[in-house]
């Protein structure tokens, strides 16, 4: 486990090395990199997710894989600093983009991999900054126009129910110190932040926005899940994105399809690394870590 400072951020991150083996990695990246394949970041979802839900079905196979790794609580998540405003999606990519010029990869191709928001942080990512995204892997991205409205209202009724809520003090009653402390993350950046005035004012994606990708995209979406139709739409539009449909599942692929969710990541990366080209970006100002 480490911190860095990215910019003004103090953020939490690991770093599994290429062939971690049993992810033994010590955060600082140490290993068998090879600077010719594309570093693997991975975003998480909303509220009371955090780097630790990639870890095990993804995060170490890819490593073992031979893929440098870097896993990251994004801001006011997990142990990441959380300051009351900054959570539109203009910031996170900000907040990615500082964070790998802190770690001395800043002139490196990445491939992003993002589970629910974290996917459409993800896209925002590759078409601020394409020649540093190689590749992409969206794992239930909300992309339709009509999520924003939805997601909103789902936080809001949650915000509701945590303010001023016994339940994180019972739950610590009853020893259930991980549930109590999600929990309370949840109400600190429900109510204490501006993070549902952020999220309700996204900006949704357009086709054009879809036609300007030009790096290589893989979409994982579960069967029954809502947002199939925007996959699909992002199918349309893109040049070069493949959509893989689990069957039996919902908005829960990560959780619930470990083994074929991983050996469709692992083949999407492989095909992704041998298309990547080196960065000529300049290196993003470096930040200093702090323990």
């Amino acid at each position: 486990m480490a911190f860095v400072l990215a910019e003004s951020l103090r953020v939490h991150v690991q770093r599994l090395p290429a062939d971690a083996g049993t992810g033994t990695g010590t955060g600082t990246g140490t290993g068998t990199e090879r600077p010719d394949r594309p570093v693997v970041v991975f975003l998480h979802g909303l509220v009371v997710d955090n780097l630790s839900s990639f870890y095990c079905p993804l995060a170490v196979p890819v490593a073992r894989a031979g893929h440098e790794v870097v896993l990251y609580d994004l801001r006011g998540h997990g142990r990441t600093e959380r300051p009351a405003a900054g959570y539109d999606s203009r910031t996170a990519v900000r907040d990615l983009f500082a964070l790998l010029g802190a770690l001395d990869l800043g002139r490196r191709p990445v491939h992003l991999v993002g589970n629910s928001y974290g996917g459409t942080l993800a896209l925002h990512a590759a078409l601020a900054r394409p020649d540093v995204v190689a590749g992409l892997t969206l794992l239930e991205p909300p992309l339709g126009g009509a999520w924003v409205e939805n997601m909103v209202d789902t936080l809001s009724a949650a915000a509701l129910s945590l303010e001023d809520s016994p339940v994180p003090a019972e739950l610590l009653t009853l020893r259930l110190r991980k549930a109590a402390h999600l929990t309370a993350i949840a109400d600190d950046l429900l109510n204490r932040t501006t993070l549902i005035d952020d999220i309700a004012g996204s900006r949704t994606f357009t086709p054009a926005d879809y036609a300007r990708l030009h790096c290589p995209v893989l979409v994982v979406c579960g069967e029954h899940s809502e947002l199939v139709p925007g996959a699909r739409e992002l199918v349309r539009h893109a040049a070069l994105v493949s959509l893989r449909i689990l069957p039996g599942l919902g908005h829960d692929v990560l959780k619930e399809s470990s083994g074929a969710l991983r050996e469709t990541v692992l083949s999407h990366l492989d095909a992704t690394a041998v298309r990547a080209a080196p960065v000529a970006a300049a290196r993003p100002r470096a930040g200093a870590l702090v323990p």
